[in-house]
């Protein structure tokens, strides 16, 4: 089977891609996974560790052909808030959650969760539906390298 030799960062190549792959950003963050193109052609990527696939990255090919990765839009909440200390607040609130979050100019983007969108509006954030790539910060670890609850540590404080 044809292997990812490298994976190019977006901006870093040029032409034409062999083939495309479209991704959300559960399938962008892989380890080792066999992946079809949008034409059909099929590969492997087989990483040492997980890596965080962005829009516009190439994977080149062991053969030389590069597919382009494309990020795929998902359901998503855009959060505003009416001055910086309150987006500031309710970004807090999102990372003691250890929620994926995207960080943009001004405002802040999750994924659509009827809890926490509660939880926004009544801390005063201004909540608009998008879909759209999606692109949380990697935190403290690095790029991509949000995580859910199971982290195996006690941190002395609810998850509720």
């Amino acid at each position: 089977m044809i292997r990812v030799a490298r994976i190019r960062p977006a901006g870093s190549w040029d032409g034409a891609p062999a083939d495309r792959i479209t991704l959300d950003r559960d399938a962008r963050h892989r380890r080792r996974a066999v992946m079809s193109a949008e034409a059909g052609l099929s590969f492997l990527l087989d990483e040492p560790k997980a890596v965080e696939l962005h829009h516009g990255d190439g994977l080149e090919l062991d053969d030389g052909r590069l597919v382009e990765v494309r990020a795929a839009p998902e359901d998503l909440i855009e959060i505003a808030a009416p001055d910086a200390g309150q987006l500031v607040r309710i970004a807090w609130h999102l990372g003691n959650r250890h929620l994926p979050t995207q960080l943009m100019d001004g405002k802040l983007r999750i994924r659509r969760d009827h809890v926490i969108e509660d939880m926004i509006a009544r801390l005063g954030g201004q909540l608009t539906p998008v879909s759209a790539p999606f692109d949380p910060e990697g935190g403290a670890y690095g790029r991509g390298a949000t995580h859910g609850h199971s982290h195996g540590h006690d941190h002395g404080h609810a998850h509720g």
